[in-house]
């Protein structure tokens, strides 16, 4: 990308952003490197943030910590008044034991980076240093926003949106590295792009007794089974069939020995939804389900019911401008519609707030170790992705912050 400036200070000056992060890239990907070494899970970030900020500060960029907890905001003023553009990038790890066989290997048991969060970290501070070099440039602030804890409701973005992150912000883009495109592909679209995620654990209350006796007891496993098959029901018989949804029973766990009928069993779940509307009409019928097996079964419960994260709203201007600088500035191959997926993203707050759009950046190549989807123990993938995804970051800043 080479942007030729019309700032009177830097008049006729030809500069190459995209050149200077390929120049920064064996830089990068040792940051990159070292996150994926020292992973830290949600809410218990406290090394990664110190290494976040000790990088922005060498860049010479304002640093604000513990921003909603353990949060860090970069901050670029430029020379001249403009609009304040917002990057976000997410640095949290995940409770999985890395698999991979490679120098990086996750060095803390149980831990490991599954999901990109540290070449997303690594790619906005290669943005980060090099735009940070050229604030003369700038007409307007870019807010680097590094968030922690995007894998655990109620999730970093709440906080840090509560906190102030959002302060005076204009627009908000984020980016996710993924292995479901190929490398050299962005990907986004406009309105609904990701699910909201509820969460949901019922305790069921029977009766338990001998297994030879069942006239004596509630019987909390057949009770539970059947619950089982009437949630199946909700989306099969109850959901518009063109709406999106699913719910998914994840754990069951009931009894203790095979000649004892179970005093109780709980069952935990999740809800995925594109809209608002489905999302409630999904949860009153798990409550109206929960009633009627209270009728008929004689069996007391408790629901313990979480809504998570919403739905994921790119919002059209932002999405549309991301298609159109992939195609002009990158190439016009190198875009793809996305299409709507059920899993979530806690960036859908910030959304809820401020106009913008999330993308994705295809990290897979034709290497067999870049082929494990996100949450894999032995997810990985092609660190040229670093690049990709930091020129859209570098793209965006162009657009909306320098003199053309």
């Amino acid at each position: 990308m080479v942007i030729h400036t019309k700032n009177r200070l830097v008049e006729e000056l030809e500069i190459d952003f995209y050149k200077e992060l390929q120049n920064d890239y064996e830089e990068i990907v040792s940051w990159r490197r070292h996150l994926h070494q020292h992973p830290e899970l949600s809410f218990e970030e406290s090394e990664t943030p110190k290494f976040i900020a000790e990088k922005l500060r060498s860049f010479g960029i304002d640093v604000r910590e513990q921003v909603g907890g353990n949060g860090v905001i970069g901050i670029i003023e430029g020379v001249k008044p403009g609009k304040t553009i917002a990057f976000r990038a997410d640095f949290d790890a995940l409770p999985i034991q890395d698999e991979k066989s490679v120098s990086y290997k996750s060095t803390i048991d149980g831990v490991m980076h599954a999901c990109g969060h540290d070449g997303h970290t690594s790619s906005l501070l290669g943005v980060a240093k090099v735009l940070s070099s050229h604030r003369k440039l700038l007409n307007g602030n870019i807010i680097f926003i590094f968030q922690h804890a995007e894998e655990k409701p109620p999730g970093g973005a709440k906080l840090m949106i509560e906190d102030g992150a959002l302060e005076n912000v204009d627009v908000i883009f984020g980016g996710h590295l993924t292995t479901d495109i190929p490398i050299g592909k962005i990907a986004t679209r406009q309105g609904p792009m990701m699910a909201s995620v509820d969460k949901f654990k019922v305790t069921l209350q029977g009766k338990g007794g001998h297994g030879a006796r069942p006239h004596e007891t509630i019987d909390a496993i057949t009770i539970g089974s059947e619950l089982v098959s009437h949630l199946q029901q909700i989306v099969s018989r109850r959901i518009n069939p063109v709406e999106p949804a699913v719910v998914t029973i994840g754990s069951f766990h009931a009894g203790n020995a095979f000649n004892i009928i179970a005093n109780t069993a709980e069952l935990e779940g999740t809800v995925r939804t594109m809209n608002s509307k489905v999302r409630k009409q999904i949860e009153a019928e798990i409550r109206a389900i929960l009633e009627g097996i209270k009728k008929a079964d004689h069996v007391d419960y408790t629901l313990d019911y979480e809504n998570g994260y919403p739905v994921l709203i790119n919002h059209k201007e932002e999405a549309t401008l991301i298609e159109k600088i992939v195609k002009e500035n990158i190439s016009p191959d190198s875009f793809l519609e996305k299409q709507i997926v059920l899993g979530a993203e806690d960036y859908a707050y910030y959304l809820e707030h401020k106009p913008g759009a999330y993308f994705n950046v295809g990290a897979r190549n034709d290497q067999p170790e870049t082929q494990f989807p996100p949450h894999h123990p032995r997810f990985d993938f092609d660190e040229k992705a670093l690049l990709g995804l930091g020129n859209v970051f570098l793209e965006l800043a162009a657009h909306y912050l320098t003199s053309k």
